[in-house]
């Protein structure tokens, strides 16, 4: 849980006038400093509509969350984009489930790409050959799977670790019908998928994603 400002507490006049330069943006409700790339952007469309920003690439000045379910809850219900933008602002009702979609989809992209390139294979015994080789920057094991059975995968390798895609959706991403294991070569890549990864579950922890 963040630790989150009374109402008011955080004034107004503060929100809009965060310069979009350098490696730290502020989260508009814990008004907390954290890493551009572990934050979530939202930008204004010129139609009102609020728009997540996953990429951090759209024009318009960015209003920047800590990726935590609390803090996008609290924006919602406290208005903090509206008084950030300055103006009136057309919320999605689903807002927080669009949010990790749209994460969800980043991380399966870029396993795809790291598939493609080579930097990653699955299953438990191709997967486990290159973790006791010492070639893994990252573990990507499905959220629904056997704990005990991810557990025995690992062998208690201090190796970074991420659990938030189902198995049928990790699957999609290696053409199989399920994966429940998969490694990541060291590398940017690696690094690339474990801050989506980070980022979605803090939006949904609750929640296995199908995407």
């Amino acid at each position: 849980m963040a630790t989150l400002p009374e109402p008011g507490t955080a004034p107004d006049d503060t929100l809009p006038g965060e310069p979009e330069h350098g490696p730290l943006r502020r989260c508009l409700v814990t008004r907390g400093q954290g890493r551009r790339e572990e934050m979530l952007r939202f930008v204004a469309a010129p139609d009102g509509e609020l728009i997540f920003d996953a990429s951090a690439t759209l024009p318009g000045r960015g209003m920047w969350l800590s990726a935590q379910a609390d803090v996008l809850d609290l924006a919602v219900r406290r208005g903090v984009f509206a008084r950030a933008a300055r103006t009136k602002l057309k919320l999605p009702e689903d807002l927080r489930a669009q949010v990790g979609t749209a994460l969800a989809r980043r991380v399966s992209d870029l396993l795809g790409l790291a598939r493609r390139s080579g930097a990653a294979i699955s299953g438990f015994e191709k997967a486990r050959e290159w973790l006791q080789a010492g070639k893994v920057g990252l573990i990507v094991q499905a959220a629904d799977g056997s704990a005990d059975e991810r557990a025995r995968f690992t062998g208690g390798r201090t190796v970074p670790c991420v659990a938030v895609l189902s198995a049928a959706a990790l699957g999609k991403v290696f053409g199989r019908e399920h994966t429940v294991h998969v490694v990541i070569a060291t590398g940017r890549l690696a690094q690339m998928i474990e801050i989506e990864a980070r980022r979605l579950l803090g939006v949904a922890k609750e929640s296995v994603s199908g995407q």
